[in-house]
C-alpha cells in the first residue's frame, strides 16, 4: 500500500490549529484590567461553565492517547468488546449526574479530597491527595505522552522512534502554553473547539478507511465487508478462547463475558468518572447543579460515538494487514506492526491507518484531531494535579493564610514541575503490548478500594474513619494478593495453589465488595450500630432530575441496549 505523505499544507493546517487553541485559551482567560485572578477563576473557572461546554470538555479530557492509540490497538487485538469501555461509560455518567453530583455540589467542593476531609479525616485526605498527585504524574501524563509521541513517531517520521522524544517536548510545551497560565477556563474552553476537532477527524479517518477496505467503495460496504471478514471480532460478550490476540493471549482474561456488563467494568467506570479529580472537576465548575447534569447527558450521547472513530479503525487495520485465515503475520502485515523482539505491536493500528488512508491536505487536520485529544488531556492532568497540591497539600499544610495570587502561582509552578517529571519518565514506558488495557488494569490495583470508601462514605451514614483507613489498606494487600495468581508468578511451585487466578475485571469487583464488608463490618462494631458523626444525610429530594435529564438518560439507555441486543 502506498503511504501518503506529510505535505506542507498538512504542516500550514497543523501550525494553524495550535496557534488558534493557544490563543483561544489565552483571550478566554484574561483578566480585566485592575483585577486579579483568584483560586476559583483559575482551578475552578469561576464556577460559570455552561452544560455544553461541561459536556465537551469531559469528553476531550477523557479521549486522549489512551484511546485513539492504546483502543484502537485494543480493538485490533480483541474487537469491538472493548467498545463496552466507552458504551458503559455512558450509562456511568448519568449515575454519577444523578446520584454523586447532588452530594457533590451541595457540599462546594473544589476538589475529589475535600470530599474525603469533610466525610472522613483530614489525614486520609491527604494521604488520598498524594496519591491521586502521584497517580497522575507516573500514569496518566507519562502514558499520554508516550503514546502520543508514538503515534506522531508513526504518523509523521518512520516509526523507529527518532520523533519520539521531540514529540514528547512538544506536546508538553503545548499543553502548557495555555492551560499553565490560564488554568481550568482555558482547558474548557479550548476543549468546545478540540472535541469537535477529535470527533470530526476521527471520523474522517473511519470513514475514509472503510471506503478503501471494499473493493466496491462506500463506506456502507466497507463495513459490511469488515464485518464479513471478521465476524467474531464484533463479539461483546467474549467466552473462553473466542478471541486469541495477535500476541497468542485470551482476550477473554481482559474482557471476561457477562462480568463486564454486571462486574468490575462498574468499578472502573463508576471510580473513574465520578471521583477523578481531572474529569469531575468540570462539573464542580458548572453555573448549577442543573446545568452540571445537563453536561453529563451530553457528555454521555458523545460516548455512544466514540467506539466509532477508536474502535473500529482498530478492527479495520486487522483486516487489512491478517492473512486468509485470520492470522497476522510478517508475510501479511506491514513491517511497522513488528517491534524488535518480533511480536505484534497492537498499538500501530490507529497511527498506520492515517499515515496510509488519509491524503495529503486531510492529514494535518487528523493529525490535528489527534494532537487535540491529546493535548487537551494533558491540560486538564495538569490543572487537576496542581489543584489537588495547591488547595489540598500546599494551602493547609504550607500557607493557611496564603493569598489568592499565592495560590494561583503555586498552581502554575506545580503544573510546570509534574509536567517536567512527567517528560522524563515517558520515553521510560518502553515497549507495551496493548498500551490502554495495561493503564487499565493497574489503575485497577487501587481503583476499587477508592470507590468502596467514596460509596460507603456517601451512601453509609455508619462508615467511620478508621474503617475507611483500615478499608484502603486491605483492598491494597487484597488486589495484590489476587492478581498474584492472574500473571502466574509462581506458576509451577510449591504454593501456587495458594493465589487464585481470576480475569483481572472479575478481580476489581471482589476486591471493591470485599473491602466494602470489611469496612461495613468494622465501622458497625466501632460505632456499635449507631451512625457515623460525619455522615450523610440523604433526602429524596437530594437526587431529584429535571425532566430533559431524565428523558435524555432514557434514550441513551435505549440506544446503548439496542446495540448490545445487535452485538451481543
Amino acid at each position: 500500500m502506498k503511504t501518503m505523505q506529510f505535505g506542507t499544507i498538512d504542516y500550514v493546517i497543523f501550525i494553524l490549529y495550535v496557534l488558534t487553541i493557544i490563543g483561544v485559551g489565552l483571550w478566554v482567560s484574561r483578566t480585566k484590567k485592575g483585577t486579579q485572578k483568584t483560586s476559583q477563576d483559575y482551578f475552578l473557572a469561576s464556577k460559570a461553565l455552561p452544560w455544553w461546554a461541561i459536556g465537551s470538555s469531559l469528553i476531550a479530557a477523557n479521549i486522549s492517547a489512551e484511546q485513539f492509540i492504546g483502543m484502537s490497538g485494543s480493538g485490533f487485538a480483541i474487537g469491538l468488546a472493548i467498545a463496552s469501555y466507552e458504551w458503559m461509560a455512558a450509562v456511568s455518567l448519568l449515575i454519577v449526574g444523578k446520584f454523586f453530583l447532588p452530594v457533590f455540589i451541595e457540599k462546594g467542593l473544589y476538589t475529589i479530597p475535600e470530599f474525603i476531609e469533610k466525610r472522613y479525616s483530614t489525614q486520609l485526605k491527604s494521604i488520598l491527595a498524594v496519591f491521586w498527585i502521584a497517580l497522575f504524574i507516573f500514569v496518566n501524563l507519562t502514558s499520554v505522552l508516550f503514546l502520543g509521541s508514538k503515534a506522531l513517531d508513526t504518523i509523521i517520521g518512520t516509526g523507529n522512534g527518532d520523533l519520539i522524544m521531540y514529540s514528547i517536548i512538544g506536546l508538553a510545551l503545548f499543553a502548557a502554553a495555555y492551560s499553565l497560565y490560564g488554568g481550568l477556563s482555558a482547558v474548557a474552553w479550548t476543549d468546545v473547539i478540540q472535541v469537535v476537532l477529535l470527533i470530526g477527524g476521527g471520523l474522517v479517518t473511519t470513514f475514509l478507511a472503510l471506503s478503501d477496505v471494499s473493493p466496491d467503495g462506500g463506506i456502507i460496504s466497507g463495513f459490511k465487508h469488515v464485518y464479513e471478514a471478521v465476524p467474531e471480532k464484533f463479539s461483546m460478550i467474549l467466552q473462553k478462547g473466542e478471541i486469541i490476540t495477535p500476541n497468542g493471549e485470551d482476550a477473554y482474561s481482559y474482557l471476561p463475558g457477562l462480568a463486564v456488563l454486571i462486574g468490575g467494568m462498574w468499578v472502573a467506570n463508576l471510580y473513574y468518572w465520578g471521583f477523578n479529580q481531572y474529569i469531575i472537576q468540570r462539573t464542580l465548575a458548572a453555573k448549577s447543579l442543573k446545568e452540571a447534569q445537563h453536561g453529563i447527558v451530553f457528555a454521555a450521547f458523545l460516548k455512544i460515538l466514540i467506539p466509532l472513530i477508536v474502535v473500529i479503525p482498530g478492527i479495520i487495520a486487522f483486516v487489512l494487514n491478517a492473512d486468509p485465515s485470520g492470522n497476522i503475520t510478517p508475510q501479511s502485515a506491514d513491517p511497522t506492526f513488528f517491534n524488535a523482539m518480533g511480536a505484534v505491536d497492537n498499538d500501530r493500528a490507529y497511527p498506520w491507518l492515517i499515515k496510509t488512508f488519509i491524503p495529503t491536505g486531510l492529514k494535518g487536520l487528523v493529525v490535528a484531531a489527534l494532537v487535540a485529544a491529546i493535548v487537551s488531556s494533558l491540560a486538564s492532568m495538569l490543572n487537576s494535579t496542581s489543584t489537588i497540591f495547591t488547595l489540598d497539600i500546599y494551602k493547609p499544610y504550607f500557607s493557611k493564610n496564603a493569598s489568592e495570587k499565592e495560590l494561583v502561582r503555586v498552581g502554575r509552578i506545580t503544573s510546570t514541575v509534574a509536567l517536567i517529571i512527567a517528560i522524563f519518565m515517558a520515553p521510560l514506558l518502553g515497549n507495551i503490548k496493548q498500551a490502554f488495557q495495561y493503564i487499565q488494569e493497574y489503575t485497577g490495583i487501587v481503583s476499587p478500594g477508592i470507590l468502596a470508601i467514596f460509596l460507603l462514605g456517601m451512601f453509609y451514614k455508619k462508615a467511620t474513619n478508621r474503617s475507611a483507613i483500615f478499608g484502603a489498606l486491605f483492598s491494597i494487600v487484597f488486589a495484590f494478593y489476587l492478581k498474584v495468581g492472574q500473571n502466574g508468578w509462581l506458576a509451577g511451585t510449591s504454593v501456587a495453589g495458594l493465589f487464585p487466578s481470576f480475569p483481572w475485571m472479575d478481580q476489581m469487583l471482589i476486591v471493591c465488595l470485599g473491602t466494602m464488608l470489611v469496612m461495613a463490618i468494622y465501622s458497625y462494631f466501632e460505632t456499635k450500630g449507631a451512625n457515623d458523626a460525619k455522615g450523610i444525610p440523604l433526602k429524596k429530594s437530594t437526587f431529584y432530575t429535571d425532566p430533559i435529564f431524565n428523558i435524555l438518560s432514557t434514550v441513551v439507555i435505549l440506544i446503548l441496549t439496542v446495540i448490545y441486543a445487535i452485538f451481543w
